[in-house]
C-alpha cells in the first residue's frame, strides 16, 4: 500500500520553483508604476515627442540643403534630437515622482535602491525608445532619407541605453534643487560627449554603407560605455538618492 504525502507536503513538491527573484519583481514593479502612470496621463511622452518633432521641424527649414549634403548631417540631427528631448523626459520623469511624493514612498519601500534605479532606468528608456519610434519615419519624409537600417537601430538601442542610465543618476541627483531644468543638461551634457560622439560616427557609417569592420571601434566604445556607467548607476544610486 503506497504511503500518501500530506497535502501541504505535496503541493509544495508539485510547485515550480520561483523564477524571478525578489529584486526583479522590485525592478518590474517601478518599471510597471512608470508605465501605468504614463499611458494614463501620457504627459511624459507627449512633451517628448511634441519636442522631437519641433526641433526636426527646425532643422528641416534652417537646413535648405541639397540631397547629398542632408544625407551627411542626418546623424548629427538625430543625435540633436534624441539628446534634447531625452533630456526633457528624465527631468520631467524624476520631477513627477518628487511633485507627486512618489519619491518619498518608493524610498520607504523595503526594496534594494538599485532596483528603483534600474526600474526608472528601464521607464525611462522605453519612453525614448517610443518617441524615436515616431521619429524615424517622419524624419526620413521630411529628409528623403532611409533611416530603417538594422545597424542604425542598434546604435540608436545602445546610445539610448547609455543615456538614461547616466541620466536618471544624474536627475535623481538634480531633483531636489530649484535649478533642476538647468542643473541636470550642465552635469549630462559633458559626460555623455563620448557616447554622441561614437553613437553619430556609427550612425554615419551605416548610413553611408560602410563595412562593419569600419564602425566596430564606435560599436564598441558604446558598449563599453552602456556596461561602465551601469555599474557606477548601480554603486552610487543609494547614496545619490538619500542626499
Amino acid at each position: 500500500m503506497k504511503a500518501e504525502l500530506p497535502g501541504d507536503q505535496k503541493a509544495a513538491i508539485s510547485a515550480p520553483p520561483s523564477m524571478v527573484s525578489p529584486y526583479f519583481r522590485a525592478v518590474w514593479a517601478v518599471l510597471a508604476k512608470d508605465l501605468s502612470a504614463e499611458f494614463r496621463s501620457r504627459e511624459l511622452l507627449s512633451a517628448m515627442t511634441v519636442f522631437a518633432l519641433l526641433v526636426i521641424l527646425i532643422f528641416n527649414f534652417a537646413l535648405e540643403l541639397d540631397a547629398e549634403t542632408r544625407s551627411n548631417v542626418t546623424s548629427g540631427v538625430l543625435w540633436v534630437t534624441f539628446a534634447f528631448a531625452g533630456t526633457l523626459g528624465l527631468n520631467r520623469s524624476m520631477s513627477m515622482e518628487k511633485n507627486r511624493g512618489c519619491l518619498d514612498g518608493l524610498l520607504l519601500s523595503p526594496v534594494d535602491r538599485s532596483a528603483i534605479y534600474f526600474g526608472k532606468a528601464l521607464g525611462n528608456f522605453v519612453f525614448m525608445l517610443i518617441v524615436e519610434a515616431i521619429v524615424l519615419p517622419i524624419y526620413s519624409v521630411l529628409y528623403n532619407v532611409n533611416l530603417f537600417n538594422p545597424g542604425l537601430i542598434l546604435v540608436m538601442i545602445l546610445g539610448s541605453l547609455g543615456y538614461v542610465v547616466v541620466g536618471t543618476l544624474l536627475s535623481t541627483m538634480t531633483v531636489q534643487t530649484r535649478t533642476r531644468d538647468m542643473l541636470l543638461p550642465i552635469l549630462l551634457f559633458p559626460v555623455v560627449i563620448p557616447l554622441f560622439m561614437a553613437a553619430v560616427k556609427a550612425s554615419s557609417g551605416f548610413l553611408g554603407g560602410l563595412d562593419m569592420q569600419e564602425v566596430r571601434i564606435w560599436i564598441n566604445l558604446l558598449v563599453a560605455f552602456d556596461v561602465i556607467f551601469t555599474a557606477v548607476g548601480f554603486m552610487l544610486f543609494e547614496y545619490v538618492i538619500e542626499e
